[in-house]
């Protein structure tokens, strides 16, 4: 991938719920969350708010909530080490363009949603 790629939050958002087992990080720009072998990641709905949460069995280990009318679009790129690849969801202001939400996984965009979840 020589250009980054960019999509909509909805084709990511749909996309990312076929690929939970993929992520290995994902956070705000005031917390990050850490994949675990022990850890899952679970995706929720609330108001019109999207809630991604980290669990231990069924214990709560960390949660943000994505306002999705934020994102701008979701612009993806190889990590420097070439084994990952970050998902920048981000938001275009009068004042620029921030990072506003990032997920990291373990490959790239395939475009395929499903409702089977990937395993790495």
């Amino acid at each position: 991938m020589d250009q980054p790629v960019t999509l909509s939050f909805e084709s990511f958002w749909g996309w990312l719920q076929g690929h939970s087992n993929c992520i290995a990080r994902a956070g705000t720009e005031d917390a990050v969350f850490y994949d675990d072998e022990e850890f899952h990641w679970h995706f929720g709905e609330v108001e019109d708010l999207k809630s991604v949460q980290i669990l231990s069995g069924k214990r709560l280990v960390g949660e943000f909530y994505m306002d999705p009318d934020r994102v701008s679009y979701v612009q993806i790129l190889p990590a420097e080490s070439g084994e990952e690849w970050v998902f920048e969801l981000v938001e275009e202001t009068e004042d620029g363009r921030y990072t506003a939400y990032v997920f990291v996984l373990v490959h790239e965009y395939d475009g395929q949603s499903s409702v089977k979840r990937r395993i790495h």
